[in-house]
């Protein structure tokens, strides 16, 4: 079988396409035939050493396929099973991939192969940030770095349908668009600005008359945290939950009361679905949402397996909007 390996950390180019051995699901294992591949920016950041891993890697943990063999022991999923899963055991930038059975995520027969690997990273992301992190209702206001992301566009959904009031950030007038489908009340180009840190958070507080949002959702990180700490109202939360500029420097938490008592928290996602009652409420919860059409899922690009190094230019490039797959 094809697997897409980096034999060391570094830059796009580290990627490899190779043959290797079909692997053998071990105890509480299963093996599945890949169909589809989701692409996350933690990939690049495990592909490049800004995560400790270990070497040969192959990256990802997203994916859906059909399973195509058990392990000993595993009882709760059958040959021929539709699943899809946020982490496998083997890197899933590869044609069969190993995932523990407690991992894997039953797909909805009326769901596609690829938008069920396009959500459960994504999808699950969301609903973390909008019913865990915090838990958003009528009245509130967020603002929403990134709004045409592949989470950006789900939580911009999925805090909408909970009656709050999105306000995104996006670098072009296409992307605009997109977010406004996705139903933004209002979109800022940041693109536009000069000076990012002062002028976005006078336009938030200028379109939340002086007051600020009660939330500030940034998966930019180090280009965008300072703007979105200053647009936050009193009292409120910054949610810092991706670095697509880069990491956020450490800083003074005595910053958080000088600007009004804030909160502000750097989350991931595995801590909200370590439970498996709670993975499997949240991954419920998106899948059907997707399978009804509630939840419009965008699949912004599609690569082969072998072109993975330009997928990953692309993300890091901030190129790319909706969810990018690779496809074996």
């Amino acid at each position: 079988m094809h697997a897409m390996v980096a034999r060391e950390p570094g830059g796009p180019e580290t990627l490899t396409l190779v043959d290797r051995t079909v692997p053998e699901p071990g105890p509480g294992q299963v093996l599945v035939r890949t169909e589809a591949i989701g692409i996350n920016f933690i990939d690049t950041y495990h592909r490049s050493g800004v995560y400790p891993m270990d070497f040969p890697l192959t990256p990802g943990g997203e994916g859906s396929g059909v399973v195509s063999a058990l392990g000993p022991g595993v009882d709760t999923v059958a040959v021929g099973d539709r699943v899809a899963w946020a982490a496998s055991a083997s890197g899933s930038y590869a044609e069969q991939v190993l995932v523990d059975a407690a991992q894997t995520l039953p797909v909805p027969d009326d769901l596609d192969a690829e938008t069920a690997a396009a959500i459960p990273l994504q999808g699950m992301t969301a609903h973390m940030l909008v019913d865990g992190v915090t838990r958003l209702g009528p009245g509130q206001t967020v603002l929403l770095t990134a709004g045409a992301g592949g989470v950006g566009l789900l939580l911009t959904q999925l805090a909408v349908a909970r009656g709050a009031r999105v306000i995104t950030t996006v670098s072009s007038g296409s992307k605009a668009e997109l977010s406004r489908a996705a139903g933004a009340a209002e979109v800022i180009r940041y693109d536009q600005f000069d000076d990012l840190p002062a002028e976005l958070p006078a336009r938030v507080r200028e379109l939340t008359d002086g007051d600020g949002v009660q939330v500030a959702y940034d998966g930019v990180g180090k280009d965008t945290f300072d703007a979105c700490l200053a647009s936050v109202r009193r009292r409120g939360m910054l949610v810092l939950f991706g670095g697509a500029s880069g990491q956020v420097p450490p800083f003074d938490l005595q910053r958080l009361n000088q600007a009004g008592s804030l909160f502000a928290t750097r989350p991931k996602l595995f801590d909200y679905i370590a439970d498996p009652a709670e993975l499997a409420w949240r991954a419920g919860a998106v899948f059907d949402a997707a399978a009804t059409g509630a939840l419009n899922v965008r699949i912004g690009a599609r690569y082969p397996l072998a072109d993975a190094a330009d997928a990953h230019r692309a993300l890091e490039g901030r190129q790319t909007t909706g969810k990018v797959l690779l496809i074996p």
